[in-house]
């Protein structure tokens, strides 16, 4: 059994909730969001469709729900980098930490990712929007350059590219994620440094 260090899937996979959130995301991957129904979310976790129903009515509900678990690490971050200076230190922190969040998530990305038009149409496009703005907002020095704002811009959608660019290249995902964070850092200490020298 997959197990994290910290228990993390062996908790997801004792939780009903959970589980059926991690079948659906599973489905809506294999066969997409509109093609799946709750039937099958239920069959394939070998419930009734009023077992699944006492957790979740739609599978909105069931994404929404995702949603807000998985991106539970970033509303953290974002609430924790609000009390934060704009120092160095600071800012390579918030890209780490952002990266660890994304990682985590990365099932949920993907799904967005790949059913954009449905992500409009659920609530969760315009909070995951929000969320965006509100992490930009602590990343951001507002007295940068603007070049240097965008560096720190460019820096989080590095992290985002990361997620989907480098899984076809070939290589230990591993080092791929340690590269692309490499990166993201470097972007943002270049940003730290012009605004200083400016």
């Amino acid at each position: 059994m997959g197990v994290t260090m910290d228990g993390t899937k062996q908790q997801r996979r004792g939780n009903t909730r959970q589980r059926i959130q991690d079948v659906a995301l599973e489905l809506f991957a294999e066969q997409g969001y509109e093609k799946t129904s709750l039937r099958e979310i239920a069959e394939r976790l070998d419930v009734t469709k009023a077992a699944l129903y006492y957790h979740f009515k739609t599978k909105e509900e069931i994404i929404v729900s995702l949603f807000e678990d998985l991106t539970q690490p970033i509303q953290d971050l974002i609430e924790w980098g609000r009390d934060q200076p704009h120092t160095l230190e600071i800012k390579q922190e918030i890209v780490r930490r952002y990266s660890l969040a994304l990682a985590g998530a990365e099932p949920l990305f993907r799904f967005m990712q790949e059913n954009q038009a449905t992500v409009r149409e659920l609530r969760i496009g315009d909070t995951f929007k929000d969320r965006m703005r509100d992490l930009r907002s602590i990343f951001i020095d507002p007295e940068a350059p603007l070049v240097d704002q965008v560096r720190c811009v460019s820096a989080m959608f590095t992290l985002h590219a990361g997620m989907f660019v480098m899984q076809d290249l070939e290589g230990d995902a591993q080092k791929k994620r340690e590269a692309v964070l490499e990166v993201a850092v470097d972007l943002v200490t270049q940003a730290h440094r012009g605004t200083r020298t400016s």
